[in-house]
């Protein structure tokens, strides 16, 4: 994301990958279990942003400034490389496509790769200033939110064509899809979440967050139609998906730059760089939360991936 630190500084060494894995919720008080249970040390002198995790292929993708790099998730060796994505940020997977693709927020670009191979496809050009990046297997296409530009570019998966850009009205920070033909978006600036109809190509809602400012991660109930925005107030936001009422607000840690919801525990989770937690909400009912707990991580672990099968959680950090 632009404005988080990451890549934009100068030279970071020592950047790690943490992974946590979780006990099962047994009471709705209780400890959700959270503990570190590895540290893998990744080198290099560049920044890092989002972290995503492929579920089929069991691979973590860490971006690296100017490439990515791929990680086999159980042991941590480095498995590839995606080169020459300059400012990249993150990294959708469309995996009935076996394609992989990059927002390299430098270039106003997306790297098309495959999955299975990790070589370069081709390159399409975007918005300026793509950001966040996520895959809509209902259109089958991949979205773009362009920081800069205040808009949202989207593709064909399988041809890397563009199909259209649409005027977003702020600045993107972190979108999802539900996997129904919408596009879920949270503008940092205006402090609003947006419906992107990913059939139309339209906004079909705008919705204030207010008490949130400044939302930056967002992570989706599926099942429950449940949205769960970090704010930098140190504040996770749950939306109703369908009509933007907002159902419950918790505290969270500072610093607030990634959020995950894991339906096999139902624990909506905030990755807080600024203060080194995570925070651990509990969904005891579609319109009941409770957090859960606050587990140390380290100072400026602020995205995160989540393998949705063990319930590990990794996170990446100088």
């Amino acid at each position: 994301m632009t404005t988080r630190t990451g890549w934009t500084r100068g030279l970071i060494r020592a950047v790690a990958l943490l992974v946590c894995t979780a006990g099962v919720a047994t009471s709705r008080a209780g400890s959700a279990g959270y503990h570190r249970i590895k540290t893998i040390k990744l080198g290099g002198d560049e920044g890092w942003d989002y972290i995503t995790f492929d579920p089929a292929a069991r691979r973590l993708y860490v971006s690296r400034a100017t490439h990515v790099v791929v990680l086999d998730a159980a042991n941590g060796t480095v498995v590839g490389d995606i080169p020459d994505t300059p400012g990249v940020h993150g990294v959708a997977l469309a995996p009935e496509l076996n394609r992989g693709f990059t927002s390299n927020g430098h270039a106003a670009t997306v790297t098309i790769f495959d999955t299975k191979t990790l070589a370069v496809i081709g390159h399409t050009t975007t918005g300026e200033g793509p950001d966040a990046i996520v895959y809509d297997p209902a259109s089958h296409r991949v979205f773009t939110m362009n920081g800069r530009g205040h808009t949202s570019t989207a593709m064909d998966a399988a041809s890397g064509q563009v199909a259209g850009t649409i005027d977003l009205g702020g600045k993107p920070e972190f979108a999802v899809s539900d996997g129904e033909g919408h596009v879920y978006v949270n503008l940092e600036d205006k402090s609003e979440a947006v419906t992107l109809d990913t059939a139309t190509l339209k906004l079909s809602h705008r919705w204030p967050m207010a008490p949130c400012e400044a939302p930056s991660g967002l992570a989706i109930d599926r099942a429950h139609r449940r949205l769960f925005a970090g704010c930098h107030n140190n504040m996770m936001v749950v939306l109703d998906a369908d009509n933007g009422k907002i159902i419950a607000t918790l505290p969270i840690g500072a610093g607030v730059d990634a959020n995950g919801f894991d339906p096999g525990t139902q624990f909506a989770l905030s990755s807080n760089g600024g203060d080194g937690t995570l925070t651990v909400v509990h969904e005891e009912s579609p319109e009941q939360f409770t957090v859960v707990e606050n587990i140390q991580t380290q100072k400026g672990a602020r995205t995160m991936a989540l393998d949705e099968k063990t319930h590990d959680i990794y996170l990446v950090t100088a």
